[in-house]
C-alpha cells in the first residue's frame, strides 16, 4: 500500500507540474488576446523607423547599416524586386515567409505577420522562430524597391537578468519541493504515531503516552484520542471487575444453594433443621431474582441511548406510594416517618424514578436501627425538584462516601449480606438521575444517619 508521505511527494509534484502547465497556457493566450497586437505593433514601429532612416539617408552604407541592426537584437530580412533574399542576424527556425506578403511589401503596403500569426496551443507568438512571424515595410534605396522583414532575435533577448530571474524561479521551486516534503513529513509523524497507538488500543494495550505537542487539529485529534484511550482502559478496568463482582455474586448463593439442597437430601434430618434450611435456599434464591432484575436493569440504562419514556405524573403521589408499600417494615422497626411533601407535577419516566424512591427509602429502611426515625422531603423550585430522604441509621464511613455508587461496592459486607443487597441499587439511582438530567448528592456521618439529596430539573 502506498504511503501517505509518498502520495504527498507524488501529489505536490503534480501540482506543480499542472499549475505550471495551467500558467503557461494562461499566459500564451492572455499574449494572444492582448499582447499580440502590441508587440506586432512596437516592431512595426522599429522597422519602419529602420526604412525611413535608409530612404533618408541615401549615401549610407546599406549592407554595413542593416548588419549593424542585426548585432543589436533583431533579425531582418530583405528582398529586392528580383527577389533576391538577404539574412542578415540568425537564422530562422522555419522559412515559412510566402511569396504573396513578400509581393504585398515591394508593392507599398506593409505586413503583419506577428499580429496575423494563428494562435497554437503551446505555441506562442513571442517565441515563435518563423519567417513569417515578422513584420515588414517597404523601403527605397537608391531608386529600387526593397522588402523589409523584421523580428526580434529571442537569443539577443535573454540577457543575464533573464538567467538571473529564470534562476531564481528555479531554486524557488527546488526550495518549495524541499519545504513542502519537510511539512509534510512533519504532519505526518503524528499521525504515523495515533496509527501505531491506534494497533495497540486494537490489541486493548491502553496504556502509554502520546508525544504529540502541537496546538493545531492534529494536536486536538492527539489529545482527544488520549483521552478516548484512558477511558477506554478505566472502561475495561471496570468491565473485568464487574464481571468478577457478578461471577463472585452469582458464586456465593449458588455454594449455599448447592450445600443445603444437599444436606436436605438426608431422610433423616429433623424437621427444624430441614425448613431453616429451606429457609436459607429460599433467601438466597430470592437474592439472585434480584440481583438478575438489577442487572437486567442496569444493562437497559446503559446500552440504550434514550431508556426513558417522558410523561407527566405526580411525583408526590409517587412517593406517597412508595412510603404505603413498606409499611409494614416501619412498624415491623417501630420506626417513626415524617413526611412534608408539596404537590408536585413532574415530567419525566414513572416506571424509573420509582426504581429510585423505592431504593432510597428501602435503604433508610434497612440500616436504620429499631426505634429510628425517617424524614421524606418534597419541595418545588422554580426550575427543578428536590427529594431528600434522611434517617437515623448506622451512617456511612467517610472513606467509604466516594464509592458508594460504584457497581457492587459495599461499605460493610457482613452487613449487606444480613439485608440481602446486592450493590447494585445506589448504581441504578444515581443511572437513573444523571438520565433524567438531575443529580444525588449523600451527607452521612457514622453513627447518626444519612441524607440523600436528589434534584431534577423541571422540563
Amino acid at each position: 500500500m502506498r504511503s501517505l508521505y509518498g502520495k504527498f511527494i507524488a501529489m505536490t509534484a503534480a501540482i506543480m507540474v499542472v499549475s505550471g502547465l495551467i500558467a503557461f497556457l494562461a499566459v500564451n493566450t492572455y499574449y494572444h488576446q492582448y499582447l499580440k497586437g502590441q508587440n506586432d505593433e512596437k516592431n512595426m514601429t522599429m522597422a519602419k523607423s529602420v526604412a525611413s532612416f535608409i530612404q533618408a539617408n541615401e549615401g549610407v552604407d546599406l549592407e554595413e547599416y542593416l548588419t549593424t541592426q542585426s548585432a543589436v537584437g533583431y533579425k531582418l530580412y530583405v528582398v529586392n524586386e528580383q527577389q533576391e533574399k538577404t539574412l542578415y542576424g540568425d537564422k530562422f527556425r522555419v522559412e515559412n515567409l510566402s511569396e504573396r506578403a513578400v509581393n504585398q511589401v515591394l508593392n507599398g503596403d506593409v505586413y503583419h505577420g506577428m499580429r496575423d500569426l494563428p494562435s497554437e496551443t503551446f505555441v506562442t507568438g513571442f517565441f515563435s522562430d518563423e519567417s513569417a512571424n515578422t513584420v515588414g515595410v517597404p523601403f527605397d534605396y537608391k531608386g529600387e524597391t526593397y522588402a523589409l522583414f523584421l523580428r526580434p532575435d529571442i537569443k539577443m533577448l535573454f540577457t543575464e537578468v533573464h538567467y538571473i530571474l529564470g534562476g531564481m524561479v528555479l531554486v524557488m521551486a527546488v526550495i518549495s519541493l524541499l519545504s513542502m516534503l519537510m511539512v509534510a513529513k512533519k504532519l505526518i509523524d503524528p499521525i504515523t504515531a495515533l496509527t501505531v497507538a491506534t494497533k495497540k488500543v486494537g490489541e486493548e494495550q491502553f496504556t502509554g503516552t502520546l508525544a504529540i505537542n502541537r496546538k493545531d487539529e492534529i494536536g486536538q485529534l492527539a489529545k482527544s484520542f488520549q483521552h478516548m484511550t484512558e477511558k477506554l482502559g478505566e472502561n475495561d478496568r471496570i468491565r473485568k471487575e464487574f464481571i468478577s463482582d457478578v461471577s463472585h455474586d452469582f458464586q456465593s448463593p449458588l455454594l449455599n444453594i448447592k450445600g443445603y439442597a444437599q444436606l436436605l437430601l438426608d431422610d433423616e434430618l429433623p424437621q427444624e433443621s430441614r425448613k431453616s434450611y429451606a429457609s436459607v435456599i429460599q433467601s438466597e434464591t430470592e437474592r439472585l431474582s434480584s440481583l438478575t432484575k438489577q442487572l437486567l436493569l442496569l444493562t437497559s440504562l446503559d446500552q440504550l441511548s434514550s431508556p426513558l419514556e417522558r410523561k407527566p405524573f405526580d411525583l408526590d403521589e409517587q412517593l406517597k406510594e412508595t412510603v404505603r408499600k413498606y409499611r409494614w417494615l416501619l412498624e415491623e422497626k417501630e420506626m417513626s416517618l415524617a413526611m412534608d411533601i408539596d404537590e408536585v407535577r413532574y415530567t419525566g419516566d414513572p416506571a424509573f424514578l420509582e426504581k429510585v424512591w423505592e431504593n432510597l427509602v428501602l435503604n433508610a429502611l434497612k440500616y436504620t436501627e429499631m426505634g429510628g426515625s425517617i424524614d421524606i422531603l418534597l419541595t418545588a423550585q422554580e426550575n427543578d425538584v428536590t427529594v431528600m430522604v434522611r434517617d437515623t441509621g448506622i451512617g456511612i464511613d467517610e472513606k467509604d462516601l466516594v464509592r458508594i455508587f460504584d457497581r457492587f461496592y459495599r461499605a460493610d459486607d457482613s452487613r449487606t449480606q444480613q439485608t440481602g443487597g446486592t450493590g447494585l441499587g445506589l448504581s441504578i439511582v444515581q443511572q437513573v438521575v444523571k438520565l433524567h438530567g438531575g443529580t444525588i448528592d449523600v451527607v452521612s456521618h457514622k453513627g447518626e444517619g444519612t441524607t440523600f439529596t436528589v434534584q431534577l430539573p423541571k422540563l
